[in-house]
């Protein structure tokens, strides 16, 4: 009897040891170990035993085996927060979709329970009702696997970049990696003609990039091949699974350099899939970083002049969910594709293409064949019409499998619209010359920044646009006024129906000229005009004044004066008066429109400063009727364009060398 008691203590004191270990793997990300040792000691009415091994299928990008736990927790009275939202998530990965709309709606009706997954709930109800419209839209496109380079590993996030396929696999096996279960990836390359692939050409990227007991993730290239950026992380060394950040790394001389985090990293979040714009200065990327609308969001950063990433920006609730958005990719025609499980899809992962038309943002699922109820992610586009895709459905190789499509849609045709331009000044003789190295930012109307660049040496600048929509054009630069230029294609769009190319690309030509910052020098508001013997601003006046207004908004680094002029049919005291209560009246305006106070002045002249001494004519005493503003003091903030170029000793800090980065 002592003896059974002994080994019913041992059992038990095993089970509570195993459990703890469980635990402690859970807690530090090392879900596939964890799954393990629950499974082992699982006992089928345990509800905190089933949702901890639900959740480590789920966190571990399995949600489809963790619908038989969520289901049994539940059973067992689980009242974990989460628990109905994403066991129906689980039962719409096994493609259950009525079991799951009525799980949903259950929640969503009952008393109490969590707001946040409440929430959750109501926007996956309206998504599940409309996978029948998805499925019933008419698409073109044709995949099929890419045979020869699949294995039973996971192959994904193909890149294609001169002759290379680049792309991520753990193919060769090694150390598994405890929060999947699987090997540690690495990046690797082969040589391919469009979709026909020399396997003999595969290899690893170099040890200095890919290390044995680290995953190597998704990668963007240069156009010439020669600038990488990657993802990089989860060694194990630290907990969850927020070590992942994106590095770079150039070909020089022969050999791949020691690769370096970028800046834009956030120390907190996990920084994935990283995309390049077709002229390399923009980056995509998806982080967990604080501030965004759920899971993981895609971001954007500009590549500035001295070649350094900066400007993150969250791409907004109309790409962005509170599930996860990741591998952006943007198409030559200006289209971004990217993965979404927030968005209204199969059951995981879908593909989705987000267009801009008339100021708005459309996002549409492409359908099937692309999507299934499994992961369907990092499409990859090398014409308009063909590219690559991975996708973890039944009937590929094994884990992740990259597939290749065609789209043959026959009404597809494209039209790239363009505006191009030159930054110019004035010389000491008025007359005009290149402005080189302007930065120019390309604005929406709501006054979202679309897109940045420097102009060339030779002033020219260059910002894909689109139809029917306005845009203000805003050039910046040290020492002169930033001068906003309004720009529009409404109205110029081409209709597709007289098209006969398949792409047509449209340029409307601009410039943008910028003044000289210059203390004292006077600057007359032109058409700014008071009643007889009156100081009120009137409509006409108001008018003026605003772009006044916006000059200060777009400088905040001036201090101006203001100065009222009259002319001379009054006596003198009279008109200094008079210019005095107009001055104040058009800087009292300008107050109550939003500039500080401190940042200008009042100053009444009278008729002291005429311009024309004897005038004789109204068109000469309008000359002399006059309203300017002087800039007295400029505190330009010193930002990193402003700094002198990067030393040759520093020069690995930048992502592209000077040459590369070219004309914008």
């Amino acid at each position: 009897m002592k003896q059974l008691i002994y080994i019913l203590l041992s059992v038990c004191l095993l089970s509570a040891c195993t459990e703890k270990l469980a635990q402690s793997n859970f807690e530090s990300g090392k879900y596939d170990q964890a799954i393990e040792l629950l499974k082992k000691g699982l006992k089928p009415d345990d509800a905190r035993q089933n949702f901890m091994l639900a959740e480590a299928y789920r966190k571990s990008n399995r949600l489809k085996e963790a619908a038989p736990y969520y289901d049994a927790a539940r059973k067992a009275g689980s009242d974990e927060a989460g628990l109905e939202y994403y066991y129906a998530r689980s039962l719409k990965a096994n493609q259950r979709y009525d079991a799951a709309e009525n799980l949903l709606r259950e929640f969503v009706t009952s008393p109490g329970g969590e707001a946040k997954f409440k929430e959750l709930a109501q926007i996956e109800l309206d998504n599940l009702d409309r996978i029948g419209i998805i499925e019933a839209e008419t698409n073109y496109f044709r995949i099929k696997e890419l045979d020869e380079l699949n294995t039973e590993y996971a192959e994904y996030a193909p890149v294609y970049v001169n002759g290379y396929l680049y792309f991520t696999s753990n193919r060769q096996g090694g150390k598994i990696y405890g929060t999947t279960g699987t090997p540690f990836t690495d990046l690797y390359r082969v040589r391919t003609k469009g979709a026909n692939v020399s396997i003999r050409t595969l290899e690893a990227l170099p040890d200095i990039i890919n290390h044995a007991e680290v995953n190597e993730g998704t990668v963007a290239i240069s156009s010439n091949g020669m600038s990488i950026i990657y993802a990089k992380g989860n060694t194990g060394k630290a907990t969850g699974n927020n070590e992942v950040n994106l590095y770079f790394t150039r070909f020089r001389n022969g050999k791949w350099l020691e690769p370096r985090p970028l800046s834009i990293n956030d120390p907190d979040a996990w920084d994935s899939t990283p995309a390049l714009t077709p002229d390399g200065t923009t980056l995509y990327f998806s982080s967990t970083r604080a501030g965004g609308y759920g899971g993981a969001d895609i971001y954007s950063a500009q590549l500035n002049r001295r070649g350094r990433w900066v400007d993150v920006q969250n791409l907004g609730p109309q790409i962005n969910t509170p599930g996860d958005e990741m591998f952006p990719f943007v198409s030559d025609d200006g289209r971004m594709y990217f993965a979404s499980d927030g968005h209204a899809g199969f059951g995981n992962l879908d593909i989705f293409v987000a267009t801009r038309r008339r100021g708005k943002i459309t996002v549409e699922n492409l359908g099937q064949p692309m999507n299934s109820a499994s992961d369907d992610f990092s499409l990859y586009q090398f014409d308009l019409t063909r590219g690559f895709f991975s996708s973890n459905r039944p009937g590929g190789k094994g884990d992740d499998d990259i597939y290749t499509f065609v789209n043959e849609d026959p009404d597809l045709k494209v039209v790239n619209y363009f505006v191009k331009g030159n930054t110019y000044t004035t010389d000491d003789a008025g007359e005009k010359i290149i402005l080189p190295n302007t930065k120019i930012a390309l604005v929406s109307d709501e006054g979202e920044v679309l897109d940045e660049v420097f102009s060339g040496e030779d002033g020219a600048f260059r910002f894909r646009v689109y139809a029917e929509e306005h845009y203000n054009l805003i050039g910046e630069k040290t020492d002169y006024f930033t001068t906003r230029k309004e720009f529009s294609t409404i109205g110029k769009s081409v209709a597709k129906e007289t098209l006969t190319e398949f792409i047509t690309n449209v340029t409307f030509e601009t410039e943008i000229m910028m003044d000289r910052i210059v203390l004292e020098k006077p600057i007359v508001l032109n058409n700014i005009y008071y009643d007889l013997d009156k100081a009120n601003i009137r409509p006409d006046a108001a008018v003026v004044l605003d772009s006044l207004v916006t000059i200060m908004q777009d400088n905040p680094d001036i201090f101006i004066e203001l100065g009222s002029h009259t002319d001379a049919r009054a006596d003198d005291a009279y008109n200094m008066e008079l210019s005095q209560r107009r001055a104040q009246s058009a800087v009292q305006y300008i107050i109550q429109h939003g500039i500080d106070p401190e940042r200008i002045v009042a100053k009444g002249y009278g008729e002291t400063q005429l311009i024309v001494p004897n005038a004789t004519t109204e068109e000469q005493h309008q000359r002399n009727r006059r309203t300017e503003f002087k800039v007295l003091r400029y505190d330009p903030r010193e930002t990193e364009d402003d700094l002198p170029p990067v030393d040759e000793s520093d020069e690995y800090d930048r992502f592209f060398d000077d040459d590369e980065l070219g004309d914008s």
